[in-house]
């Protein structure tokens, strides 16, 4: 700045103080101002949340803001958006084909808008008018195998694995506890209690978040007993193939099952779940006892808590029947009813 601009200023200054008007708060106000552009204010909301959320649910949020709102509506005022600009945004993102990601993109901009109401910054979330505005997602549920023949196949398939010792183990553990993909492959050999025979997840690694014990049978300690001494001096039971400070890919149970011949409509990483789900309420084990060691939500907290507790110890029973079962299956013995046999 000149000496001459730097004068100018002054005098400007000295013109608004002469008019009672506070050049400091002025400042403060259009700083304000420019603060309540979307692109701002999302980042605000998103500070002050995402401590509380998973760590790839987090940059997966940021990552769809960041690629396909900002560009658009970021420099504009958030009181100033209306419905069909946003909607314009969400659009871009169906024309690729990813409906999904533009329903919840659309969830993430009410958050947002909801937010800065709640904050005194506008007074209404455009979101809410484009109920029914965006392409319907259509349902796509995890592929698979709930026969007992289609399941004994499967299961002799797996022992039959000729690619890494690691993933091996990783499907037998998917079948014998059936817990959610990401969960396997993330878990650490800190959460296996060998003494007590459990598998002890943490609140911040479950879906639901909230700590989720998992009873282990004889045969998934088995598995884990065979596999620590290649990687139990490591942090991971299943680490990487490259990096082993790495949690096992993502990809890696679903590529092994290909390689298996179990293509992606028959049966994937996640499909575990599905089938012991199905096969345990077909031979009769108590929906509530199912739900718990699927980790699925309980609606009633208090509910919640008792069933916690209670079906602790008829989940183990059930845990270790399931897993004879499937022995059972491999063997070509005779299959008992899994309830009147617990």
């Amino acid at each position: 700045m000149s000496l001459k601009e730097a004068r100018d200023r002054r005098d400007d200054e000295r013109k608004k103080i002469a008019a009672s008007i506070d050049p400091g708060l002025e400042r403060k106000n259009a700083k304000r101002q420019r603060g309540d552009r979307f692109e701002a204010v999302a980042r605000e909301w998103f500070e002050k949340f995402s401590s509380a959320w998973a760590p790839n649910h987090a940059s997966t949020v940021i990552g769809r803001l960041e690629r396909d709102v900002f560009p658009w509506l970021g420099s504009r005022r958030i009181e100033e958006i209306t419905s069909p600009e946003l909607l314009t945004a969400l659009r871009r993102v169906e024309s690729r084909g990813a409906i999904e990601t533009a329903h919840r993109i659309k969830q993430v901009c009410g958050q947002v808008f909801r937010y800065v109401i709640a904050t005194g910054r506008a007074q209404r979330d455009p979101s809410a008018d484009l109920k029914g505005a965006l392409t319907p997602v259509v349902e796509k549920h995890h592929a698979a195998l709930t026969t007992p023949t289609d399941v004994t196949r499967l299961m002799r398939a797996i022992d039959g694995y000729q690619g890494s010792f690691v993933v091996r183990c990783a499907l037998k553990l998917s079948a014998l506890t059936f817990q959610r993909p990401g969960e396997v492959r993330k878990a650490t050999w800190a959460e296996i209690d060998f003494d007590h025979a459990t598998w002890r997840i943490p609140s911040e690694k479950m879906k639901m978040r909230r700590e989720h014990l998992v009873p282990l049978s004889r045969q998934a300690l088995a598995v884990l007993t065979e596999l620590k001494p290649l990687t139990g001096s490591g942090t991971y039971v299943f680490p990487g193939a490259r990096n082993i400070a790495r949690s096992m890919s993502q990809n890696a149970i679903g590529a092994a099952l290909r390689y298996l011949d179990f293509d992606s409509d028959t049966m994937t990483a996640h499909g575990f779940r599905t089938m012991a789900s199905t096969l345990l309420n077909e031979m009769g084990w108590p929906a509530d006892a199912i739900e718990r060691q699927l980790a699925h939500a309980e609606r009633d907290e208090v509910r919640g808590a008792y069933n916690r507790a209670e079906y602790l110890a008829e989940r183990r029973r059930m845990m270790q029947t399931w897993s004879d079962y499937l022995d059972g299956l491999k063997s070509g013995g005779t299959v008992v009813p899994l309830h009147a046999s617990a």
